[in-house]
């Protein structure tokens, strides 16, 4: 259980993604007013703004600033600055009993997924897909920050807003933890020393079209069935992808009707101005033949 933020709590940001730069330094310092105004404190890791490698910062410094933050007892929460590349550099450099003895939530999307799932994996930790620091202003609407009050402060554990809209792709009720987040990285944890357990899983997956071409989406999703992670889920909810040919379409395309689980499709996550804030690690039902077509099922602040 995690405590919900209250006024005068302080929230952490760390870079394990790309480095920041300077395009980035105006959009971040409005999300630390807007953070101010809600109350509540920020604190910078000592790496976040380092370009060590000319790229990034190194490895072991973004390791570094992410088990500082979680041992840090005046940090209530942990917000991935941006994504971009390389957050799965920092696996074997993590403190991963610090993170267990010091659970606090760890917030981002995209690149973060890397992040969020490893110690979910390793720890049994609850992480969250959701906004990035950056993307608490970066988009025209207030919809992500409004999501992380509610998550965060609020202890609410309804997914996503009112006039959100949820599609059935394919008919079922499923229950089952929630893992997953941009499909390229999710792919790249179905193997290897930091795969992901997809056993009984609900995984719910987006990805960014200017990234990836439809074939790119369907390489994964190929990937993903032939190490067997179709074999083991519960269900899978699609989120956003603004590709040429829709990502639901792409999944059925690969599924081949050989699966017989629910799917569902939303645009209120992924890289697109609405962020709904998933745990990665929570518990999760999908029932099709409701409005809302996925909840938590779990409650997880306190």
């Amino acid at each position: 259980m995690f405590e919900k933020l209250k006024k005068g709590d302080t929230v952490g940001v760390i870079a394990p993604s790309s480095k920041i730069d300077e395009d980035d330094l105006e959009v971040i310092n409005n999300s630390v007013l807007l953070m101010e105004s809600t109350g509540l404190k920020v604190k910078f890791g000592k790496n976040a703004f380092k370009k060590t490698l000319g790229y990034s910062a190194t490895p072991q410094e973004k390791a570094e600033d992410i088990n500082a933050m979680f041992a840090d007892k005046e940090v209530k929460l942990i917000f991935c600055v941006s994504g971009g590349f390389n957050s799965n550099s920092v696996f074997e450099y993590l403190d991963y009993e610090v993170i267990k003895n010091n659970p606090k939530p760890l917030c981002g999307f995209s690149d973060s997924t890397s992040l969020e799932n490893v110690i979910y994996s390793k720890r049994g930790v609850i992480t969250f897909n959701g906004p990035t620091f950056k993307a608490l202003t970066s988009w025209a609407t207030p919809y992500a920050y409004e999501e992380v009050v509610k998550r965060f402060m609020k202890g609410d554990m309804s997914l996503g807003q009112d006039d959100d809209e949820y599609i059935t792709i394919k008919e079922g009720q499923a229950e089952g933890i929630l893992v997953g987040g941009n499909l390229s990285l999710t792919n790249e944890m179905a193997c290897g020393n930091y795969s992901i357990d997809f056993t009984n899983k609900i995984l719910f997956i987006e990805e960014f079209c200017l990234e990836t071409p439809p074939e790119g989406v369907s390489n994964y999703l190929y990937h993903m069935k032939q190490n067997g992670v179709f074999d083991k889920i519960k269900g899978i909810w699609v989120g956003n992808y603004d590709g040429s040919v829709a990502l639901e379409k792409i999944l059925l395309d690969v599924l081949e009707d050989k699966y017989d689980f629910p799917i569902i499709k939303s645009n209120n996550f992924g890289h697109t101005e609405k962020k709904t804030v998933i745990p990665v690690g929570g518990r999760a039902r999908i029932d099709t033949s409701k409005e809302v077509k996925i909840e938590i099922v779990e409650n997880f602040m306190d």
